[in-house]
């Protein structure tokens, strides 16, 4: 941004701009335009401050223009504008709080998180893509190189000197415990398991996610295993993909169109004989739901817009059928009285509720004790050497209120934030739809329900 003289503009709170910004216009790109939305943002959020605590964006922001630029936001340097876009790690939980938000039909039609996208998608396409952010955009890439390996590649991701190499190369942070890879897909046990179908017309379809097709398919199991005890039909596909999130971190927008595209391709037929789309990690869910109606290339937004009406969190979906006949209460063991439970700042932005808490109530005797507070991973934020001691910061709270709660079952419907409360806290958290599962078995915890 560049020094401006004169009044203050329209976009500032005293005279809110009329016109938000348009994800379909050709001016997407477009610097100029790019650099006045920056400016209306900024000072919106910097009158505002109600936004100070979630990451590192806004008071970074705060700062700037407070101690350097007298509160004028038009005098902020590109390298400035920089420091704030790249402290943002997608939280979403300052739109979650905004009250000058599209979805509260606000005249600010203030959007800071799609905002800092736009940003990343414009640098991303003046500068390039970095290595490490391809790498870590590609998760069913890095999947497929992991079991070609043999174990070998979660070997290696324990040993100090090839994390070393990694930090040195790549800038994925050492100290950062990274999932290990399976050797086997979700995909090829389901169709091993015959769950896969080819035709239209089952009740739902499961996304499995890329971190269940590659790092933990027994999620994907379990989530299936639950279904069936509901009596929800529920196939499998083959060839889906990831949903686009991490490449989309990095502002690479044709990586997130690519993925999108042959995600709509698969999953339409179904859409369209009437399934709704099971996706187990709330991102995912999220990216469907919120982000293909508006990034997907012009001729698939009306496939984006019937794919998002369809999509729901597993939970969500099993929890809207606890009045019919099929909802099943038959629990044979029980995690305990208390379950220690984190909603996950993606589900928050949703606004769907938290059903995998409110199922877990269902098992007799259990208590869920919730925690709010983001843990920090935040798609691959945790990983990056410029992100790795901020996640741990901000997810300090979390970590915190989990071990406040005194259970010896901790849950949360984000295997990521599962990785990030294993390291920081001590306990890997179950999804939820694994607990169920297991509460369905008669020994699949200790105690026995009565």
């Amino acid at each position: 941004m560049t020094e401006a003289k004169g009044p203050r503009r329209e976009g500032s709170l005293d005279a809110p701009t009329r016109h938000p910004l348009d994800w379909r216009s050709p001016d997407f790109n477009d610097p100029a335009k790019l650099e006045a939305e920056l400016e209306r943002v900024f000072d919106i959020c910097h009158g505002c401050r109600m936004c100070f605590k979630y990451c590192d964006s806004f008071p970074v922001m705060f700062d700037i223009i407070d101690s350097k630029h007298d509160g004028d936001v038009r005098k902020m340097s590109a390298p400035e504008t920089d420091r704030v876009i790249d402290a943002c790690f997608q939280c979403k939980l300052c739109d979650v709080q905004c009250p000058y938000t599209p979805r509260d039909s606000h005249e600010f039609q203030l959007d800071f998180p799609k905002l800092v996208h736009r940003y990343q998608a414009v640098r991303a396409k003046r500068d390039g893509v970095k290595l490490r952010d391809r790498l870590l955009g590609d998760p069913d890439g890095a999947g497929a190189m992991a079991r070609a390996s043999l174990g070998v590649a979660n070997k290696l991701n324990r040993v100090g000197l090839h994390r070393w190499f990694m930090e040195q190369a790549l800038g994925i942070d050492r100290r950062k415990l990274l999932p290990d890879f399976a050797g086997t897909t979700f995909e090829r046990w389901a169709e091993q398991a015959g769950k896969v179908i080819d035709e239209p017309g089952a009740e739902t379809v499961l996304f499995q996610t890329c971190f269940v097709q590659n790092n933990e398919p027994q999620i994907g199991r379990d989530t299936l295993e639950v279904l069936e005890k509901n009596q929800v039909g529920c196939g499998c596909l083959k060839g889906l993909e990831c949903c686009g999130m991490p490449a989309w971190e990095h502002g690479d927008l044709a990586t997130l169109r690519k993925h999108a595209k042959h995600n709509l391709d698969a999953l339409m037929p179904h859409v369209e004989a009437g399934s709704k789309v099971l996706a187990i990690n709330p991102t995912c869910s999220m990216m469907m739901r919120r982000e293909y109606p508006e990034l997907v290339a012009a001729e698939g937004r009306e496939r984006a817009k019937k794919l998002a009406e369809a999509v729901r969190d597993p939970s969500e979906y099993l929890w809207s059928i606890r009045e019919e006949a099929r909802f099943n209460t038959d629990f044979k063991s029980t995690p305990g009285e208390s379950v220690a439970y984190h909603a996950p700042c993606h589900l928050r932005a949703q606004a769907i509720g938290f059903r995998g808490r409110d199922l877990l109530r269902k098992i007799p005797g259990v208590v869920p004790k919730m925690t709010m507070e983001c843990c920090g991973h935040d798609g691959t934020f945790a990983m990056k050497v410029e992100g790795y001691e901020a996640s741990q910061r901000h997810g300090k709270n979390s970590f915190d209120g989990m071990k406040a709660a005194e259970s010896e079952v901790w849950a949360t419907d984000c295997p990521l934030a599962a990785i990030q409360f294993a390291q920081h806290a001590g306990v890997k958290p179950m999804h939820p739809m694994s607990i169920l599962a297991r509460a369905y078995r008669e020994d699949g915890f200790p105690k026995r329900v009565e």
